[in-house]
């Protein structure tokens, strides 16, 4: 009879790998690890679990009740493409005292949503596809004292520096070519600079296997890209998240380069989102197929109705930073309007039009962003989805027109995303009961959660003043 062990142990073996590296995920959505032997691999680690000090971890335990395990899960193994001889593996966290799955941890909440759909009754799977964009800089500087504040990024590809006599390392000419603010989406070779560097990290996601779809450069200037996922389950894809974040960081170090998910990097160019598709199915019928608006069920747009209704509670996870409302800012191309489309992607909630097939039938929400912890972020979503469900939430009327060029005063009717993280944290405070229905989200993680948001990026951000308040009022 086959051991939890045994797979792992194989495939480390025939991989010539003598360690094993744990991988898993704090509140905030950072992949945290430790790194074990492979002596130390055995039945009792996928049973019992390995130990670790949960208070050093963001949002677990206090420090007198640190003891936390690990249990990796086998079905997650693979051979790490940026360590030496290391197989990689990604665990869920128990509790010792009680035994139980820790219900802080983001991937045990991934977990409960999908069993959650699952004992509702209304479907047996859903399915996920979210869009990361990125930047890729050639560096970056940033500091805060008591004295002083600032950041720097700087990029070959920076459309800035079209005047500069010199390269970044100042080896050769400037060669030019590089992509105007707003215009980089799509141009080929030599202006998009990134394409190996993409191929190479498509190549690295397929060793978790992740299957890419394609990839491109995206609109602004200085190494913006997008690398698409084909959909998967929702535990299986928050993985695949993590897994893109990962192989993008690294593959950016091996070039002598840097890439970040943070949503609005620069000044005066997009942003960086994190589209949303999903959809639900039972016994493998799609269920947002129908003979509605834009070919929709009833169900599917009574699920659209749940994120709207919910959203300005589901931003403090999907949009989770004080960065974030940099990106989502009304009036700028960003998708802050409330509203039901179909093609239209200046609404947050889109139903996207390329093929007829009942099984593409999918909502796609833009607001989020990569800075989202994904297991949290796609269970909030889903469980918002189906209250809208479970009560026949009406999504309100279709808005098909330019959001973007609609005059101010119309644009002021419709309803919006919250304008900051703090507001979007009181809007979860206010409304959180359709998150923990079935207990997939306890109110402890929520009140966890806000009080972090709080207390680490809202009130820092407070006292903090900021490098252009001296330009508008150093000399008031």
């Amino acid at each position: 009879m086959a051991k939890e062990a045994d797979p792992v142990l194989k495939l480390m073996k025939d991989n010539d790998c003598d360690e094993l590296d744990i991988k898993f995920t704090d509140v905030p959505g950072t992949w945290q690890h430790l790194t074990l032997p492979i002596g130390e691999v055995d039945d009792a680690l996928f049973t019992r679990g390995t130990g670790f000090d949960g208070s050093s971890i963001r949002g677990f335990q206090a420090i007198h009740e640190s003891d936390m395990l690990l249990i990796p899960d086998p079905a997650t193994v693979v051979v790490d493409p940026f360590m030496h001889r290391t197989a990689s593996i990604v665990a869920t966290v128990r509790d010792p005292m009680t035994g139980s799955a820790y219900p802080r941890d983001p991937r045990y909440v991934a977990q409960k949503a999908e069993q959650h759909l699952k004992d509702s009754g209304i479907g047996d799977v859903s399915y996920w596809g979210p869009e990361l964009e990125f930047f890729v800089f050639d560096s970056v500087r940033f500091g805060q004292t008591a004295n002083t504040g600032f950041y720097e990024v700087d990029s070959e590809e920076g459309i800035w520096r079209s005047g500069e006599s010199f390269t970044l390392d100042e080896e050769g000419p400037n060669l030019g070519m590089k992509p105007r603010h707003k215009e980089g989406y799509f141009p080929v070779p030599p202006v998009d600079t990134f394409t190996d560097f993409r191929n190479e990290c498509v190549r690295e996601m397929a060793r978790y296997g992740i299957i890419v779809e394609k990839h491109h450069h995206e609109v602004a200037t200085a190494g913006q890209g997008e690398i698409d996922m084909r959909f998967d389950g929702l535990l299986k894809m928050a993985d695949n998240v993590m897994a893109y974040k990962y192989v993008l960081k690294n593959v950016a170090r091996r070039y002598g380069k840097v890439a970040t998910f943070m949503p609005k990097p620069l000044f005066g160019d997009n942003g960086t989102g994190m589209h949303v598709h999903q959809s639900v199915w039972k016994d493998g019928v799609p269920l947002f197929a129908g003979d509605g608006y834009a070919g929709f069920s009833e169900l599917g747009l009574h699920y659209v109705g749940g994120l709207l209704a919910h959203a300005p509670a589901l931003m403090a996870f999907v949009a989770p930073t004080s960065n974030s409302y940099k990106r989502l800012v009304p009036g700028f191309e960003a998708p802050t309007i409330l509203a039901l489309s179909a093609r239209n992607r200046s609404a947050a909630a889109r139903i996207p039009m390329y093929f007829p097939d009942p099984k593409a039938k999918r909502v796609e929400f833009r607001p989020p962003d990569p800075t989202a912890n994904p297991y949290l972020a796609f269970a909030a979503m889903l469980m918002a989805g189906l209250d809208g469900i479970a009560n026949k939430t009406d999504p309100g009327a279709p808005v098909d027109q330019d959001l973007y060029a609609m005059p101010a005063a119309e644009l002021a009717k419709l309803r919006q995303v919250p304008g900051s993280l703090d507001e979007s944290l009181k809007a979860l405070e206010a409304d959180n009961d359709f998150l923990t229905k079935g207990d997939v989200f306890t109110p402890d993680l929520i009140e966890t959660y806000v009080s972090f948001k709080r207390e680490t990026e809202v009130d820092a951000m407070r006292l903090r003043p900021h490098p252009y308040e001296f330009f508008l009022s150093f000399d008031g």
